[in-house]
Order: structure tokens, then sequence, then C-alpha cells
């Protein structure tokens, strides 16, 4: 843990939800006047498109699958170097994934690449990191907050098979074929880390989602509740009887989890990280 240059990561599977997180901590950084330090996760993909489909196939001829969930397809000492690099001077390295032909124009590297490694944190008050593997163990050492967004699997599923038949043009089948494919890599590589996360945010349907392959909408978060899990509540000052009164609809499940309906999902976020990220910065003014 860094006083003086504190890192924050969000970690979930593609489509879970990190966004709403990601959205809930700019509105804190906004109103507090923090400038953080911006790092996507998929910069430390070892593979850039061309290259990992090609590599794909070498696995796949060898009786093996590779996926963006594993050791094999990502640079876990990278995300590791940065974290410790940042909290001991408040700088590190990082790259950019260039995800689409308008970001080549900006960044001048093919879709499908990366940039070069480069500097970031200069001036920046926090590293603020949201990917896949935020909390594997080479980076959990130098991290100072862990969040997992991790909705029930069966919704992560049908949100996945939504996303890549509407705006990726995949069908059904072949999402169906990737989630197989990525399953023991998932097994491995990403639920393991929601065992060390000092949160965890996770949506639970409240319709029928047995069947996720064949499912025609997406629950909304009015057909969902949010189960809030927070690992060490005393260590973070958490209030939960005041969490109650400021989230109607909101329940106590256990000792350290909170229930409220998902429709308050960014509001539940706001009021717990708020007052973390302001003792995060009061750390670091005094250190």
């Amino acid at each position: 843990m860094s006083h003086k240059h504190p890192v924050i990561s969000v970690t979930g599977s593609s489509g879970a939800g990190t966004s709403t997180a990601k959205v809930a901590l700019e509105h804190i950084f906004r109103r507090e006047n923090i400038t953080p330090a911006v790092v996507e996760g998929d910069c430390f993909h070892k593979y850039g498109r061309i290259a990992f489909k090609e590599k794909a196939k070498e696995f796949e001829a060898a009786g093996k699958r590779l996926s963006h969930f594993s050791d094999e397809a990502n640079l876990f000492s990278k995300i590791s170097e940065l974290f410790n690099s940042y909290q001991q001077t408040g700088v590190g390295k990082a790259r950019t994934y260039v995800h689409d032909d308008e970001e080549a124009k900006l960044y001048g590297v093919e879709s499908g690449k990366f940039t070069d490694w480069h500097d970031i944190g200069e001036g920046s008050d926090l590293l603020f990191y949201e990917g896949l593997h935020g909390g594997v163990e080479e980076a959990r050492p130098y991290t100072d907050l862990m969040m997992g967004i991790v909705p029930v699997v069966n919704l992560e599923w049908i949100q996945k098979v939504h996303r890549d038949t509407a705006m990726r043009g995949y069908s059904t089948e072949a999402v169906v074929d990737n989630i197989l494919s990525r399953m023991h890599d998932y097994v491995h590589f990403i639920t393991p880390q929601f065992s060390h996360t000092d949160i965890n945010f996770q949506r639970v349907p409240l319709v029928d989602t047995s069947n996720p392959f064949i499912a025609r909408a997406v629950p909304t978060p009015d057909e969902s509740l949010m189960v809030i899990r927070i690992r060490k509540p005393q260590q973070w000052g958490v209030d939960f009887p005041w969490l109650l009164s400021m989230l109607n609809g909101s329940f106590m499940s256990r000792c350290n989890t909170i229930v409220l309906p998902s429709s308050k999902m960014l509001l539940a976020m706001e009021l717990i990280l708020a007052p973390i990220v302001q003792d995060l910065m009061t750390k670091r003014r005094k250190a």
C-alpha cells in the first residue's frame, strides 16, 4: 500500500459492467478535483488482433485453446511493474491498444495494434486501472483498493451473447463456442481474483435465466438486485446503517453484505467509494 501514490483497480470480464464503476469513480474524481492516471487493461494483452488469431491457430493445432483470459495471452508482469513503479515513484510504463479506425487516426497506429510503451502518471494523484486482470497474484501486492464487478455467470453470458451478436455481428453459436473455449481460463484466471478484492459488486437477475443462450433480452436493472460484499468494512470505515438509510429498498444479507435494487448501482458505488477515495487522498496529502 502506498499513501503517496495510491493504486485503484477495477476488475471484471468483458461485458461485466466495469464501465459503471468507471463512471462512478469519474464522478468522484471530478467532485474531489482528483487527477487520475487511467490505464485500460487490454494494453497488457501480449498479442495484437492479427497476431492473436495466428497464435490461437498454433494453439488449436496443438490441441489447446488460447484466450484473452489466460497468462499465455497477457503480460501480468507488466501490470505488476506498472503498479509497483507507480506506488514508488508516481509514474510507470503503459501503452494503448487501438480498437478501431477512429482511434487509429488519433494514435497513428493501425487498428488492432498497440502504441509504444510510454511513461504515464506525471502530475497525477492516483492510478486507476480498469480491465480483466487488476487482481491477479502478480498485481495484488501493489494495489490500495481492488474492486470486482461480477454478475452471476448466467447473466454474464446473456450480456455477452447479446452484445456480440448485436454489436459485433457474431452468430449465437459462435459466441457460445467462444464462451466454452475460454471456460478453463475463466475459472483459473478470472474468478480467483474475486476472493481477494476489497469490494465486489454482483448483479443478480430476478427473472428466469435458466438457459442464457436463448434469452431474448438482457434483464433490466429493475429486474435485478445488486449484492455488494465489502471484505473488511472496518478497514474502509463503511457505515452500513447510513447506506441503508440512503438506499431505498436495501437490506443486509450478511454482516458485510448489502443488497439493493440494481437501478441504484451507480448511486451505491458513489456513496461507498467517495469516502474511501477521500481517505486515500487525505493520507496522500499527509504523506
